[in-house]
């Protein structure tokens, strides 16, 4: 077997197509686009790359074909925010081989232990934990917009190598017609006769203040969480501007006490559902097939993408009081297409907020599993912590 780093745009192709060909069988299989993927590694689109590193690898074997591939990152902003120095491992994908699986596991170990790494967390992304983070080790269904998508025996691979469990993160499913349990909406009924509060969905037309707000929320209710840094101004812009395209406005509503920012629910419509139908190409005949299953209402979930309250407002009813309001908007409008809702990335550290989610009805739908490898094998492996 050859090992072999992508340095052309030739190889970068063929770190797309590895995947596209091992999955072609697999009915649940979405291909990413394409872009989405090579932006991870390009420094024009990933502003992580001025100060991080990253490369990637694809795995031959005695005959030329492609078998495995696999990408190694270091983010300087959390790497050493860790116990130990702790890199990233990412896009793996490979034949049920475990022998090709160590080669490429042991290329970004020996690259990350070469620039003073101590462990290596994977498989996740060279950016925000929205994206391609965590190995799917339950309900293989397919993947929501920018999720991970394996088959079942990459977990034997990574477990037999020597990875452990550092996390597991959950997606939440429920109806949007669903009832909220009685004692929710006792809960909402309180917060809602308080005229402090106020709740509202997104206005396109203030995209500035509902970024800042969105920001405000997040560095209070996350930047304490460990590999987490606190949110710019940049950052929350780039998001939101990422994500403008596909904006309903109406599915994105922000919570608000004494006129201060306290809470958020991001959603946008399931886009995989009609990704699904480029082939990874949104040239322009991708995007007209986008846009046409899109009009004739392909998308019928929508996808939780982050939902937080501020510390000082949990427990009060706040959430019960935001999705009420929510549902008055979204159950009652016909031209609202959502059927179902999805709600992504809760971690198991987080039992306050996975709490939070089976009150209103949740249930989950999706395990990922992030893994942590230590490189000195004599320390003491130690789980992410609970969130308190």
């Amino acid at each position: 077997m050859k090992l072999i780093e992508v340095t052309t745009p030739e190889l970068a192709q063929e770190f797309l197509m590895m995947q596209v060909r091992l999955y072609k069988k697999d009915p649940n299989y979405i291909r990413p686009l394409d872009k989405d993927i090579n932006n991870v590694f390009d420094p024009k689109k990933n502003k992580l790359l001025r100060d991080g590193e990253a490369t990637r690898w694809i795995l031959q074997n005695g005959k030329g074909r492609t078998i495995g591939r696999i990408a190694a990152f270091i983010n300087k902003k959390t790497a050493r925010t860790f116990e130990q120095p702790t890199g990233g491992m990412g896009f793996f994908d490979c034949e049920d081989n475990q022998e090709a699986a160590n080669m490429l596991f042991d290329a970004c170990r020996n690259w990350l232990q070469e620039r003073g790494m101590e462990a290596m967390d994977g498989p996740i992304n060279f950016g925000d934990r929205d994206k391609w983070w965590g190995l799917l080790v339950d309900g293989f269904y397919p993947p929501t917009y920018g999720m991970h998508y394996n088959f079942p025996y990459y977990q034997k691979l990574l477990e037999n190598y020597g990875f452990g469990l550092y996390f597991r993160q959950f997606t939440y499913y429920r109806k949007v017609d669903d009832p909220l349990p009685e004692k929710y909406n006792e809960k909402a009924k309180r917060i809602l006769a308080d005229p402090g509060y106020r709740f509202q969905h997104m206005d396109k037309s203030d995209l500035k203040k509902y970024t800042e707000d969105f920001r405000t929320v997040y560095n209070k209710g996350w930047a304490k969480h460990e590999g987490v840094k606190a949110m710019s101004e940049a950052q929350a812009t780039i998001i939101m501007n990422t994500l403008k395209p596909v904006i309903d406005e109406r599915i994105m509503w922000f919570a608000y006490y004494n006129e201060e920012p306290v809470g958020f629910f991001i959603a946008i419509p399931e886009l995989n559902t009609l990704f699904k139908h480029v082939n990874g190409n949104m040239n322009l005949w991708g995007k007209l097939k986008f846009a046409f299953h899109r009009w004739r209402g392909a998308c019928t979930t929508m996808y939780g993408i982050v939902f937080g309250i501020t510390p000082e407002q949990q427990s009060k009813g706040v959430e019960a009081a935001m999705i009420v309001e929510a549902g008055k908007v979204i159950q009652s409008n016909p031209s609202i297409p959502y059927q179902d809702l999805q709600m992504n990335w809760i971690g198991d550290f987080n039992p306050k907020m996975m709490h939070l989610v089976e009150q209103i009805g949740g249930r989950i739908y999706k395990t990922h599993a992030t893994y942590r490898y230590l490189f000195d094998r004599t320390k003491e492996f130690k789980r992410a912590p609970i969130i308190r």
